[in-house]
């Protein structure tokens, strides 16, 4: 560790003085990389909390409060939907950049929940992008009504988090959006353009009510909390880049199969939270990415509605559920469940370009007789060689599977790779070498401490 903090500036963004070079290496500090490999809910947060122990800088890239880390330090729970996992360590700057969109009062909150079971000081540790969008209450009601709307029409809803994430992406994208440096620097002005906004989502949603006054007159109070917090947040990664050797470590939410180009759309989430977010969410070039390590857990698991090849409705499918307490962090709704999907993986690993893999809740295994893996799909009887793009062709998929032995032993206390059940061990690299990439920890429980490293 560096001892680098928040107010550790450099400078080296000024120019040199005449004749002089200003010493750096080629592309600077490399950015550590933790992406979800399936549809969320892969014990990112545990990864993360585990790389964090030895980084100086954590940084959440894209998203919003809709995604949900559970991170587990001495027995004790924490829940963070939009602080980065990394604010647990004391020694460590967490950055949110201009990728996430940020509700405010759910911030707050959160840190206010964690700091009563022994978050200390985490407004210290914290640092926020001048440039994130901010998610309004409003903005939460029209992603209900929107939601209450699709289900009308169609039958059907997104299944979204109804925390205001899309519509917050959809005023961003269509640039009547308001960011944090809006709110922080003339309040008159920002306060005219909340006023335009909310009256253009009126027009669409005569339904919706907003009471501006009450609203204006909170943002400000927050704005006022936030300021201490906020950076430039190119300049302040430019200088943590460039800076003296640190090591740097990027948290996305959500997965690979919910990226809004990549995931079976329309069953996404609003951002892109494959690698190219981390560039695009924390202003960072692509030289300085550097290892991009998957996670997955040994099964498969989905919230809400979509295709799931590998689902299991029967017995597999409640044991995974209730032995792995799939239960989403955010929504409070039970995961669907279903044996380990290897062409997920291997579709994520295309694009992201994984470095190393964690698999997580191995143990949540131990109990069954035979063990499934999805190794291809096949469409009228013959193997396709691609992950389809088109929902209702993955809803006809059949799955091709290799059945395996299960270890019937108790995983949970094993804490080096030579003490796993043979049988376990053979699972493991079966999934190794199917994916084409290593695997360098394996999870048999929720803590740090039960993170087997291989390698």
């Amino acid at each position: 560790m560096s001892g680098w903090s928040v107010n550790d500036h450099k400078n080296y963004t000024n120019p040199p003085a005449a004749g002089q070079k200003r010493p750096r290496s080629e592309t600077g500090n490399k950015v550590m990389v933790v992406l979800g490999a399936q549809w969320g809910d892969e014990g990112k947060g545990k990864v993360v909390d585990l790389l964090a122990t030895d980084s100086d800088m954590v940084c959440r890239c894209q998203g919003g409060n809709n995604a949900g880390h559970t991170v587990v330090v001495d027995g004790q729970a924490y829940d963070f939907h939009l602080l980065p996992s990394g604010i647990i360590n004391p020694k460590c700057i967490s950055l949110i950049g201009n990728g996430v969109v940020i509700h405010l009062p759910g911030l707050f909150e959160e840190g206010e929940k964690n700091e009563k079971k022994g978050l200390k000081g985490w407004e210290k540790r914290l640092v926020i992008s001048d440039r994130a969008h901010i998610v309004f209450d409003f903005h939460q009601e029209v992603d209900g009504m929107l939601e209450a709307q699709r289900q009308a029409q169609e039958g059907k809803s997104i299944g979204t988090t109804k925390k205001g994430i899309g519509p917050t992406y959809t005023s961003k994208a269509s640039r009547t959006g308001l960011r944090v440096c809006d709110l922080l620097a003339d309040f008159k002005e920002f306060s005219a353009k909340f006023k335009h906004l909310v009256q253009q989502y009126q027009s669409m949603y005569p339904g919706l009510k907003v009471d501006i006054d009450s609203q204006l007159k909170k943002l400000k109070e927050y704005a006022e909390k936030l300021r201490p917090m906020v950076r430039d947040g190119v300049h302040f990664m430019f200088e943590a880049l460039h800076g003296p050797p640190k090591k740097i470590l990027a948290e996305g939410a959500n997965a690979a199969l919910l990226d809004i180009d990549f995931g079976t759309y329309p069953f996404v989430t609003s951002s892109n939270c494959t690698v190219g977010g981390v560039c695009t969410g924390l202003g960072i070039p692509p030289a300085n990415i550097g290892d991009v390590y998957g996670v997955s857990k040994a099964y498969t698991t989905r919230v809400g509605i979509g295709a799931f090849p590998t689902e299991q409705l029967n017995q597999i499918g409640e044991l995974l559920q209730t032995r792995g307490h799939e239960v989403g962090v955010t929504t409070g709704r039970k995961r669907r469940c279903g044996w380990l999907d290897l062409v997920i993986l291997r579709y994520a690993h295309m694009i992201n370009g994984f470095t190393a893999i964690a698999l997580t809740k191995l143990d949540i295994l131990d109990v069954l007789d035979e063990i499934k893996v999805g190794v291809a799909y096949k469409l009228n009887g013959k193997r396709i060689p691609h992950f389809p793009s088109n929902m209702d062709v993955l809803n006809k998929v059949e799955v091709e599977y290799e059945t395996f032995p299960g270890w019937k032993t108790d995983t949970s206390s094993t804490r080096k790779w030579a003490d796993l059940p043979p049988k376990a061990q053979n699972y493991i690299r079966f999934v190794e070498n199917q994916i084409g990439v290593p695997i360098k920890w394996v999870g048999v429980g929720p803590s740090r401490e039960c993170m087997i490293q291989m390698f």
